[in-house]
């Protein structure tokens, strides 16, 4: 019995070995190129000598240098010569093609511009709309939003816009204009825009870059031409930022605008009566949803305490105490 037995499972042994030989063989079908004849990595094509593999150091050092260089170049921060990004001067190049002394769509305008833009439309529209709002350089038609109540602007095939006068005195002077090449070589466009007046200060500009950032301030249009002509004249001036929203601003750590320097900024409050504060003036870079969005948080907290919150229709916000 025990014979029969050992005979019983030595056969077992060897059908189980056949079957694995056998599972190995079907699981290797299709396989029969991969070869691997241990003498260089597969990576190392002899067919082509010329190629070579590029380390992780090597792209970092060159490929992120020159993405670093682009982004900050040619996206988010503006030219010291005219207070463009590459965006708002193509936008601006667009209009200036386009002029006919009549509003064109805004759409119009963005389709335009992606001539010379290949970063898509809604970034045309949205910087377009940014510029309008300034009131400086585009003569606006239509819902163009509201810096103050963070209302958004209507649909690009809604509004319509054309150039200001102030733009086609100040920012067009073809002959003296530096002249580039489109990204796909069709057309000319401007690399700087001949612009005869201070407008990265007028205007402000912000933008987040790789590796750096900017922040410009806005400041007043007629302080500016007061500084301008000191400064042709040689003498001195003192130029402190100024807002679109007004408010009450802090000076008094500005640095002439140095790296380093801060501006605090304030609303203007007054008093209609016994129970009633009047908001008439908010800060630059807030709007009245945000605003009322931190008195309800600072109410929630116990920091203060209001009844109620309305809005008037100059846009005045009346706090009422208790």
């Amino acid at each position: 019995m025990k014979d029969e037995e050992e005979d019983n499972i030595n056969e077992e042994e060897t059908n189980d070995e056949l079957d694995e030989s056998t599972n190995d063989e079907i699981a290797d079908e299709g396989f029969e190129d991969i070869v691997s004849t241990g003498k260089n990595h597969f990576y190392e094509n002899d067919e082509n000598p010329e190629d070579t593999i590029t380390k992780v150091t090597g792209m970092y050092k060159d490929w992120f240098l020159d993405y670093a260089s682009y982004v900050i170049l040619e996206r988010a921060v503006p030219a010291i010569e005219d207070g463009f990004k590459p965006v708002q001067r193509r936008i601006m190049h667009s209009l200036k093609e386009l002029d006919d002394g009549r509003y064109n769509k805004v759409a119009n305008v963005v389709g335009h511009t992606m001539q010379y833009h290949p970063h898509g439309d809604a970034s045309i529209g949205d910087a377009m709309v940014q510029i309008g709002q300034k009131e400086l350089l585009i003569d606006c038609q239509g819902n163009w939003g509201n810096i103050l109540t963070g209302d958004s602007a209507a649909a690009s095939r809604y509004i319509e816009a054309r150039l200001s006068k102030f733009a086609l005195e100040v920012l067009y002077s073809p002959k003296i204009t530096d002249w580039g090449v489109s990204y796909d070589g069709r057309r000319a466009e401007p690399n700087n825009l001949p612009v005869k007046f201070p407008l990265l200060l007028a205007q402000g500009a912000e933008g987040i870059a790789v590796g750096l950032s900017t922040k410009v301030l806005p400041h007043n249009f007629n302080e500016l031409i007061d500084a301008s002509i000191k400064i042709l004249k040689g003498k001195p001036f003192t130029l402190y930022p100024d807002f679109q929203t007004a408010g009450i601003a802090d000076v008094s750590n500005y640095n002439d605008g140095l790296r380093g320097g801060r501006v605090r900024v304030r609303a203007k409050i007054s008093q209609l009566d016994k129970q009633t504060l009047v908001i008439t003036q908010i800060p630059f870079s807030t709007n009245t949803s945000t605003l009322i969005d931190s008195i309800l948080k600072a109410n929630e907290k116990g920091k203060i305490k209001i009844k109620k919150i309305d809005i008037h229709q100059k846009t005045f916000h009346q706090i009422n105490d208790i």
